[in-house]
């Protein structure tokens, strides 16, 4: 089965003065069949690039977009796969051998 892959935003974080949205809260859920992966992070914008989008014209959408391209989609899908991979062939356990 496939890695799927759903970004969401949880939360944003902006100026009261303009709406600039300084703060976007993400998360990235990755399935495979009965195996999973998660990460929560945040990434801070700054006004430097001359670019605005009001704040109420935002889609989830087009904030994610924003996100995969600070972060770079492809290396957090890379690591989000790796750690399934990881689920399904582990290399350590654990355990007690008296038990």
């Amino acid at each position: 089965m496939a890695t799927a892959y759903t970004w969401t935003i949880a939360q944003m974080d902006r100026l009261t003065s303009d709406g600039f949205v300084v703060t976007v809260h993400y998360a990235i859920n990755a399935v495979d069949g009965e195996y999973n992966a998660y990460t929560y992070g945040t990434v801070s914008y700054t006004q430097s690039d001359g670019s605005y989008t009001p704040y109420t014209d935002l889609t989830e959408a087009q904030v994610v977009g924003w996100v995969q391209e600070s972060l770079g989609k492809d290396t957090v899908e890379a690591g989000l796969a790796a750690q399934i991979e990881a689920q399904k062939n582990p290399v350590t356990a654990s355990g007690l051998p008296w038990q």
